[in-house]
């Protein structure tokens, strides 16, 4: 092999090489960034109390509304997520536990893509509890 097909290979090696990593990282970082609650919704907070029923009732609408995308134990892996082309969202996942409440609420409430938004469906009552739901899935393995 010669010093012009050397060069040659190695420009093209580096070529696919520097695309891999910017798509890489571009992929983390979209993933990252891809769905943010404005910074006002920070500073939403439940009006409601948290009762022993709460975490029930937020567990139920779970099972029936979330739990086909997001799985039941909240990993996104449920079946009906799975073909929706983009992964619903991990509970577990330090991206959503890291979240304040209000911005799991404005989600919740707003949706996104595939991420159908809840807030005619759902009384702010019902969403405040699958909050506090979604915040137990998270502390759980």
């Amino acid at each position: 092999m010669n010093k012009v097909n050397i060069s040659a290979c190695l420009f093209i090696v580096s070529a696919i090489t520097l695309a891999m990593l910017s798509s890489a990282t571009s992929k983390k970082q979209s993933i990252q960034d891809r769905w943010k609650s404005p910074a006002w919704a920070d500073t939403l907070k439940s009006p409601f109390h948290e009762e022993p029923l709460t975490l029930a009732q937020g567990e139920e609408l779970f099972t029936l509304y979330c739990a086909t995308c997001h799985g039941d134990a909240g990993y996104g892996d449920g079946a009906a997520g799975g073909a929706l082309g983009e992964k619903p969202a991990n509970f577990h996942d330090t991206l959503v536990t890291r979240q304040s409440d209000g911005a799991l609420y404005w989600k919740l409430s707003n949706g996104k893509g595939n991420m159908p938004p809840f807030k005619d469906v759902f009384t702010e009552e019902q969403r405040w509890q699958l909050v506090a739901y979604l915040r137990h899935l998270g502390k759980t393995q």
